[in-house]
């Protein structure tokens, strides 16, 4: 396991540029080049959001250093080009016109690259923007890759990119034995506080530690000049949506808490230019809602009173009630916590109105979708049942301390 992002370099030049400018793993790599893509066939699994700090994409950057030897693009869900809303909408295979090599999806019939799909690579180079969330596939399919290129002998190099909510603070419960799913297979918190990088350093100690006993050979190309703390804003890199309905870095921020919208009959904003930071239903009543809601004194963000009229999704069409979510404190607030407080307060002003929805979600038919979210059956009894979130959030306390504990191991960027 190695974490070199390129060939030795002076200690005097290391020190530059870490004083310099912030890097992506691909920007070092289109600038110093690799050992490991000097020779063999090499794959890319990559999005629109796998861009240089001039957007050129990394399908080109890689085309350049390796030429007839990239022989394979590989895309997550919401395809290669991100152009897939939602949920289990899957992609097919196909074929890149302008480099003629195939394109396979890893959210179709599979999510696991097949031994097909890496018989004769020597490399697969895994180029994605993740958010800093467990709710986002793009972590558990990087998670999927790894497996499948240790059982075959295939090298894995992550471009690492900054975890956009920073790294310093994590949130939430870990996923429960047998609830694991696509957007849990692994005892995660929902905001981790670990880069991509971070997180296929942990997963493939793990995978080496299991039963399974492999483990792929992983090289991570930091990002220069990241710290622990930075937001995305705070790197100057640009921000480029690595899927349909994550906009902007502030809609990154809410993510943690926000998803868990998704698994009720509230309309987490998809269909509006702001999904997840606007939220409500034709039926919330916003005023009895707040009376309730501001007395629990959060905060780090503020509720607008905002109405909005989705143009597909859930309620499309119709006018909601609802709010945006504009987050005035990173440090104070705490998105995870702040959703469990709006769908337990929505839940007691609204109990014929507001539902969990049932239909299936990332593939799992046998559990309700905010139990998947979640991670955990407990979290949904808790807002049901009207228990002190106080308490419930003290119950993760001994997980989040293990959890702190093993992630500081495969830290790149500081303590």
């Amino acid at each position: 396991m190695r974490t070199l992002e390129a060939p030795p370099k002076p200690a005097r030049e290391s020190r530059a540029a870490s004083r310099g400018p912030v890097r992506s793993g691909l920007d070092v790599l289109a600038r110093s080049g690799l050992r490991d893509l000097e020779s063999g066939r090499v794959g890319l699994l990559m999005h629109p959001a796998s861009v240089t700090a001039s957007l050129r994409s990394a399908r080109h950057v890689l085309h350049g250093i390796c030429r007839s030897r990239l022989v394979a693009l590989f895309g997550p869900q919401h395809g290669i080009a991100g152009e897939k809303q939602d949920n289990m909408i899957e992609s097919p295979h196909g074929l890149d016109s302008e480099l003629g090599i195939p394109v396979y999806s890893l959210y179709s019939e599979t999510r696991s690259p097949t031994m097909e799909m890496l018989s004769g690579l020597d490399t697969l180079v895994v180029d994605l923007q993740d958010v800093g969330t467990r709710v986002y596939t793009f972590e558990w399919t990087t998670a999927l890759a790894l497996e499948a290129c240790a059982r075959v002998g295939v090298r894995v190099v992550v471009l690492d990119r900054p975890n956009p909510l920073g790294g310093r603070q994590v949130e939430g419960n870990l996923v429960r034995p047998g609830m694991e799913s696509f957007v849990g297979l692994y005892p995660v918190p929902m905001r981790h506080g670990l880069t991509l990088g971070e997180m296929a350093l942990l997963v493939n100690g793990r995978l080496k530690a299991s039963p399974k006993r492999i483990s792929a050979d992983l090289n991570v190309v930091p990002v220069q000049g990241l710290k622990r703390g930075m937001l995305f804003a705070e790197t100057g890199l640009p921000w480029v949506l690595p899927s349909p309905n994550m906009p902007t870095p502030a809609t990154a921020a809410v993510y943690p808490g926000q998803v868990l919208l998704e698994g009720t009959n509230l309309s987490e904003g998809r269909g509006t230019t702001r999904p997840f930071e606007i939220w409500g239903a034709p039926w919330l009543d916003t005023s009895r809602f707040m009376k309730r809601f501001s007395r629990r004194g959060l905060r780090g963000f503020v509720l607008r009173k905002h109405s909005f009229q989705p143009t597909f999704n859930k309620h499309a069409g119709k006018v909601c009630q609802g709010f945006q979510i504009h987050v005035t404190s990173t440090r104070l607030y705490r998105p995870y916590f702040t959703t469990l407080a709006i769908l337990q307060d929505v839940l007691a002003t609204h109990r014929k109105e507001f539902e969990w929805i049932r239909t299936p979600y990332e593939y799992v038919r046998d559990r309700m979708p905010i139990d998947v979210i979640t991670g955990d059956p407990a979290v949904r009894q808790a807002i049901e049942k009207g228990h002190s979130l106080d308490e419930l959030e003290a119950s993760w306390a001994a997980d989040l301390r293990s959890w702190r504990r093993e992630a500081r191991d495969h830290f790149l960027y500081g303590a």
